[in-house]
């Protein structure tokens, strides 16, 4: 009697571990051509037993071969049209799942997975799960137009894009055309993202993208249209923190040609004799390199102080040399002695 309760306990046990212990997977699995593809197989660990060896393997045309085999020496690709393509993961425990890369049409077929558990009295427990595999080419669907962060109303001088997305069995080629007043469109790129990195107000109009690829009849699809609109004055970059606010300021066109000067204040100054020029009560520094302009300048009839106006509107204020006016009275002394 004792002995068949042995067994009937040990048979309890194996039943319920076999249970914690299956496999679970899919019948069926489409992939896309040239895209990637996971066919799963999972299980939830249980105390007492050890995976010892996990593999895949398919079936075609009646015959079977492993393609990938897991065991204490490490991963092992053993077909050669699987390698740097078919991963399982290794940090992930219960989770045995083949991913394959770069579906190509033979990929089709049957494929099982199969696990070995070893239990603590080293018994082997076995399972597997077949997953059916069919790999199509998909045309390319109709194209969706993505816009950047700020939308399709985007500030002058902003950074922007668009980005044409749409899916289907790999490569998918993409190009992107602008809509033109008289009905023509214009191409632009040949990428599936088109990019600005300064919008210009003349960047605004409408704009449309269009998607292939080699599948079916190679159909091209095209998106709709979108509107992109420029909108506001040019965004200008803020002088960061610690600027100095004296410092030179940038060039600016000026007049219809390609010279630039500077946007600081001008001063000309008209030297008719010897004079102290004295800047009075002025916050803005005086530039390096002055306008000079010869100027006809009449005899003075007066000795105090006169003024003169920069392009800023400052005064500048000039008095006479007194040494000089000395000297001038000095000579005209003379020259009426001599007369005499």
């Amino acid at each position: 009697m004792g002995e068949v309760v042995r067994i009937v306990v040990f048979v309890m046990a194996f039943i319920n571990c076999n249970a914690l212990l299956d496999l679970s997977g899919v019948p069926q699995v489409k992939g896309t051509w040239m895209a990637t593809a996971t066919l799963p197989c999972a299980y939830m660990p249980s105390e007492g037993f050890t995976q010892q060896m996990l593999s895949w393997s398919i079936e075609r045309d009646h015959r079977t071969s492993t393609i990938f085999r897991r065991d204490d020496s490490g991963d092992h690709i053993l077909l050669a049209q699987f390698r740097d393509r078919v991963s399982v993961p290794k940090h992930s425990p219960g989770n045995a799942s083949l991913l394959i890369e770069n579906l190509e049409m033979p990929d089709s077929g049957h494929y099982t997975c199969k696990v070995i558990w070893r239990s603590e009295n080293n018994s082997l427990v076995t399972k597997e799960v077949t997953t059916v595999v069919k790999v199509v080419k998909v045309a390319v669907t109709k194209p969706v137009i993505r816009a950047g962060e700020l939308g399709l109303a985007v500030p002058a001088g902003a950074r922007t894009s668009l980005t044409c997305v749409a899916d289907g069995s790999p490569p998918i080629s993409y190009r992107w055309f602008r809509s033109t007043p008289g009905g023509k469109a214009l191409l632009l790129s040949s990428q599936a993202e088109l990019a600005w990195d300064r919008l210009q107000p003349s960047d605004a109009g409408k704009y449309y993208c269009e998607a292939e690829n080699r599948a079916g009849a190679r159909a091209v699809q095209q998106s709709d249209t979108v509107e992109l609109t420029v909108r506001g004055s040019p965004v200008t970059q803020q002088p960061s923190a610690g600027t100095d606010r004296h410092a030179r300021p940038p060039l600016t066109p000026r007049g219809s040609g390609t010279q630039q000067v500077p946007t600081e204040p001008l001063y000309e100054v008209a030297f008719c004799s010897t004079a102290d020029v004295m800047r009075l009560e002025t916050d803005v520094e005086v530039p390096v390199k002055c306008l000079h302009k010869k100027t006809n300048c009449k005899t003075e009839t007066f000795n105090d102080t006169f003024t003169v106006k920069d392009d800023s509107h400052n005064s500048i204020y000039i008095r006479k040399n007194p040494e000089y006016e000395n000297l001038v009275s000095a000579m005209e002394s003379e020259y009426e002695t001599e007369r005499i």
